[in-house]
């Protein structure tokens, strides 16, 4: 699974709880898209969380 360029969110790791208390392993992806972005005026291809997407850390080209 990809990072995302801009803040570095990726895959979470952890454990899965049931109701009696037993573990087994758990991977939480990130939304994480392939987006064409302006990076000093060229458009460039980048993997970009939807949480920077929304907030407007990344110009789309």
């Amino acid at each position: 699974m990809a990072k995302c360029d801009i803040c570095g969110k990726g895959v979470h790791f952890g454990n899965n709880v049931s109701h009696s208390h037993r573990r087994s392993n758990h991977i939480w992806n990130s939304n994480v898209k392939s987006v064409k972005c302006k990076v000093n005026g060229a458009s460039k291809k980048m993997h970009v969380c939807t949480n920077c997407l929304k907030s407007g850390r990344v110009e789309r080209a």
